[in-house]
């Protein structure tokens, strides 16, 4: 709350409200050290829970890994995820033991241990600054082509970082 010392006898101070963006989207991305897996996004100002995580996110992340390993062959995949309880939850763990992904642990109180925080993120939103899209569909096809734009070494090499 602000305050301001006005006289007994003039008006009030005029607030200025910032509206809340329409703009943001908040999604929920998916790599690894050879391209793109998935993006999934979050319903308009919802919060990622466990239940979300679990129901909406991780089944179309496994689905799309599934359909990659079919195409490539892939095997050994370790998931990477940080400690947010939506990811912590007992349900979450059930549900990646029971697709047969392997985590990998991620220790407490290191975010510069995420890929996508310190290195993803700020490179996407480089790309994408300033540009508008209409639909959650036009900006997933533009995600896909940004994180496609990235070359596989540099892929590579934040992971072997």
């Amino acid at each position: 709350m602000s305050k301001e010392w006005v006289e007994d006898d003039a008006p009030p101070p005029t607030k200025v409200r910032r509206a809340r963006s329409v703009g943001k989207q908040m999604w929920a991305i998916f790599f690894r050290s050879s391209g793109f897996v998935e993006a999934v996004a979050l319903e308009d100002r919802k919060t990622v829970t466990a239940d979300w995580y679990t129901t909406v996110c991780l089944p179309k992340v496994i689905t799309a890994i599934g359909s990659q390993r079919e195409k490539t062959g892939i095997r050994g995949i370790l998931f990477h995820h940080d400690n947010a309880s939506s990811h912590t939850a007992i349900r979450t763990r059930e549900l990646l033991e029971n697709s047969g992904l392997k985590t990998l642990p991620h220790p407490l109180y290191s975010p510069d241990l995420a890929p996508c925080d310190f290195w993803l993120f700020p490179r996407l939103k480089d790309q994408l600054r300033g540009r508008r899209f209409s639909t959650n569909e036009e900006l997933r096809g533009a995600l896909f082509q940004a994180i496609g734009d990235i070359p596989k070494e540099e892929l590579k090499k934040c992971f072997d970082n």
